[in-house]
């Protein structure tokens, strides 16, 4: 039996953008991502089963995954998980076969990274005036995301399927030094604020009298 899509949104270039929010949302590999099916997607739970992986090397060959802890099933309810399961739903309206692939080819196979990233996400990301990138920066801003919001180290790392909390650090990166600002704005609230302007006054002061010997 085969999927029947009976809204707007049909399989291929048509729900590509999905794609993209899944990814943000989860952290999925993009493996794992273009190899998920229509019962891996729990709507009323809020979950994302990965059960199976695409080898993008052998055109997108649906198989097992990259290790054990890559098997797992991933929470999305923050704000931005919220919003991807609601298309998740839009999309997945009618569909009679649940073993149908979410994302795939307008032959009904599994799409490739390569193909998704040269038919439109490069071009996006030079619209945007961003810097060239593929879809593991998805993977890695989820995890940045998670992180910030102060979600405990463990749960990251079973979110993410990582095999150690070693690789999960790798993740990080540098922080933007508005994610920097932001992150002492909360945890100091106006303490920090007041502070950042008394040493502003001061070092206007002592600009102004161009003396910074009692500085």
């Amino acid at each position: 039996m085969s999927a029947r899509w009976t809204n707007s949104e049909r399989p291929g270039e048509h729900n590509i953008r999905h794609c993209f929010l899944l990814a943000a949302a989860s952290g999925l590999r993009s493996s794992e991502l273009l190899a998920l099916r229509v019962n891996d997607i729990n709507l009323s739970a809020n979950t994302v089963r990965v059960e199976e992986s695409s080898d993008q090397r052998n055109q997108g060959k649906i198989g097992l995954c990259k290790n054990a802890t890559a098997y797992r099933t991933v929470l999305l309810c923050d704000p931005e998980g919220q919003t991807a399961m609601y298309r998740m739903r839009r999309i997945l309206e009618g569909v009679s076969d649940s073993r149908s692939l979410i994302f795939q080819s307008k032959n009904g196979g599994p799409l490739l990274a390569t193909n998704i990233l040269n038919q439109g996400f490069y071009a996006a990301l030079d619209a945007l005036g961003f810097e060239k990138a593929g879809l593991h920066a998805f993977r890695r801003g989820c995890n940045r995301r998670w992180e910030l919001a102060g979600i405990n180290p463990a749960v990251i790392r079973q979110q993410m399927g990582h095999a150690s909390a070693a690789m999960t650090a790798l993740y990080t990166g540098e922080l933007p030094l508005e994610d920097v600002r932001t992150e002492f704005r909360l945890k100091f609230g106006p303490q920090f604020m007041a502070w950042k302007c008394w040493v502003r006054q001061q070092c206007a002061s002592q600009l102004k009298n161009k003396s910074f010997a009692s500085f």
